[in-house]
C-alpha cells in the first residue's frame, strides 16, 4: 500500500524536530497543541489541519512550502512512469532535512533537459 499523506507529513515534521534537537513538549508548547496530539500527527495517526500544520511549522521555524516539498518528494516515485500521450517529467530525488530547515531539491536555472519526441510523433 502507498504511504499516506499524513504519514509522510508526520515523518517530515518529526525529522525537522529531531534534527533541531527539540522535544515533543517544547514544540507542542510553542505550537499550542497538546503533546499527545502532536505525537499522533508525527506518527501519521491523525490528519493535521492546515492551521495546525502552520502552527507546527511556525514553532519549528520552517516554511510550510519546504515541508510540503519534502513530503511531495517522499511520496513521488523515483522511477518515471510512462503514460501514453504525455511527456515524461524529470524526477527529483527526495530532499534531506537540514538541521533547522528542510533543504529543498533544486535544479539549476541554466540546466536544460532535451527529451526527443517519440518515434510515432517524429514523422508528424
Amino acid at each position: 500500500m502507498a504511504q499516506l499523506l499524513r504519514e509522510a507529513l508526520g515523518s517530515s515534521l518529526r525529522r525537522v524536530r529531531n534534527d533541531q534537537g527539540r522535544t515533543l513538549r517544547e514544540v507542542s508548547t510553542s505550537a499550542r497543541v497538546s503533546l499527545g496530539y502532536l505525537s499522533e500527527v508525527e506518527r501519521g495517526q491523525k490528519e493535521a489541519s492546515s492551521e495546525l500544520v502552520a502552527a507546527i511549522c511556525d514553532a519549528l521555524d520552517v516554511e510550510i512550502a519546504d515541508v510540503m516539498l519534502d513530503v511531495g518528494n517522499t511520496l513521488r516515485p523515483m522511477e518515471p512512469r510512462v503514460v501514453p500521450g504525455h511527456v515524461a517529467q524529470a524526477r527529483i530525488a527526495p530532499s534531506r532535512v537540514a538541521p533547522s530547515r528542510i533543504a529543498p531539491s533544486r535544479i539549476a536555472e541554466d540546466t536544460k533537459v532535451v527529451i526527443p519526441a517519440p518515434a510515432s510523433l517524429a514523422a508528424v
